[in-house]
C-alpha cells in the first residue's frame, strides 16, 4: 500500500473521502432526474472506499470482505423482489411506491429503490474485487 511518510496522501485521502462518498449517494439518489443512477453512483462510492483503504494502509480482512458480499447480497435480493413485485403485481408501483410530482427526489416509483440497491452491489462488488486484487499483488 503506501508508506508511512506518505503524509500529504493521508491527510488528502481523510478531507477528500466524505465528499467523494456524499457525491457517490447524490448521484444513486438523483439517478431518475438527472444522467447517473445506481451504477454510476455505485463506482463513485467503492472509489470513495477504495481510497479509504490505501490511504490508511488496511490490507482487507477476511471479515470484510464476507461483510460486504453480504451486503451486496441483500441488495441484490431486494432488487430482485422489487422488481417481482412489479411484474406480478402491476399496481405496486402505483399504490406502494407512488410517483409523486414529476421533477421531485421521490417522482420515480420503483427507480430510486432499485438504484440504491444497484447502488449497493456495484459499490461492495468493485471493493470486494479491489481487495481480492489487492491480495494477489
Amino acid at each position: 500500500m503506501i508508506e508511512d511518510n506518505d503524509i500529504i496522501l493521508k491527510q488528502a485521502a481523510r478531507v477528500l473521502t466524505p465528499f467523494i462518498l456524499i457525491y457517490g449517494i447524490y448521484i444513486t439518489f438523483h439517478g431518475h432526474l438527472t444522467p447517473g443512477g445506481g451504477f454510476s453512483g455505485g463506482t463513485v462510492i467503492a472509489s470513495s472506499l477504495i481510497l479509504n483503504r490505501i490511504s490508511s494502509g488496511n490490507h482487507g480482512s477476511g471479515p470484510e470482505i464476507d461483510r460486504m458480499m453480504g451486503i451486496a447480497s441483500i441488495a441484490l435480493v431486494c432488487y430482485g423482489l422489487i422488481k417481482a413485485m412489479g411484474t406480478f403485481f402491476p399496481d405496486f408501483t402505483h399504490r406502494v411506491l407512488p410517483r409523486g410530482i414529476p421533477g421531485d427526489l421521490l417522482s420515480g416509483g420503483a427507480i430510486l429503490p432499485l438504484n440504491i440497491a444497484v447502488g449497493f452491489v456495484v459499490a461492495c462488488v468493485m471493493y470486494i474485487f479491489f481487495c481480492l486484487i489487492g491480495e494477489e499483488a
